[in-house]
């Protein structure tokens, strides 16, 4: 079946990709384009497993791809073609939308953001379900507040021409009750929290790549 087809896409776990790569080699003759979304797999890695010269896209997609709503970051090595690439971006543009990075470097760096993020916001809203609880809300009611209020802010941010900055500027009101929360945020230091839960990510997703490619 490989043998008869233009794209391969491996879906399958980051350990085990090795050995499919390896009983592909004397199916791909014809150099099909191959899109991984194993994570933390280098195409470098990829590309040796399967003989060289071959055409690589790498990708990094989350789960809301499930929805049709992913975030998909994607790395062509230098073997793609131009039509390779936009086969590529239609393929993961069904499910989400899709950026390019041209560093597989920076693939690392897309897995800290949108490729672990879902679970952030899912954190979020499991704290401010929690919060609401212990200030007197039953828990459905919590919860469906903590997620509307994500998707409707989300949705927000997506739309609109500004900022996430500005758009929180213009809902926090002068010694009002958002700027309570803020500056209890900012007293926690929270930007610096997310930048080491990103940085954690980052050094994992690097660890991953190296571990990974060792396995010859």
């Amino acid at each position: 079946l490989a043998a008869q087809c233009d794209v391969i896409v491996f879906a399958v776990k980051p350990q085990v990709l090795s050995i499919v790569c390896k009983q592909l080699q004397t199916h791909i003759d014809h150099k099909p384009l191959m899109i991984s979304i194993a994570a933390g797999v280098r195409a470098t890695d990829i590309n040796r497993w399967l003989g060289g010269n071959t055409a690589i896209v790498r990708t990094m997609p989350n789960t809301p791809a499930l929805l049709g709503k992913g975030a998909t970051g994607m790395m062509a090595n230098e073997t793609v073609s131009n039509e390779q690439k936009a086969l590529a971006e239609r393929i993961l543009g069904a499910v989400s939308e899709c950026l390019w990075v041209e560093d597989e470097k920076m693939l690392d760096v897309v897995t800290a953001l949108s490729g672990s993020g879902p679970a952030y916001f899912f954190l979020m809203i499991e704290s401010m379900t929690k919060a609401g609880v212990a200030l007197g809300l039953d828990e459905k009611t919590a919860e469906q507040l903590s997620i509307q209020t994500a998707l409707g802010a989300s949705m927000m941010a997506s739309n609109s021409e500004n900022s996430a900055r500005e758009l929180r500027a213009k809902v926090t009101s002068p010694n009002g009750t958002t700027q309570a929360a803020i500056e209890s945020f900012q007293d926690q230091n929270f930007e610096m929290l997310v930048s080491h839960a990103m940085r954690a990510a980052f050094d994992r997703a690097r660890e991953m790549g190296t571990e990974l490619g060792d396995d010859d």
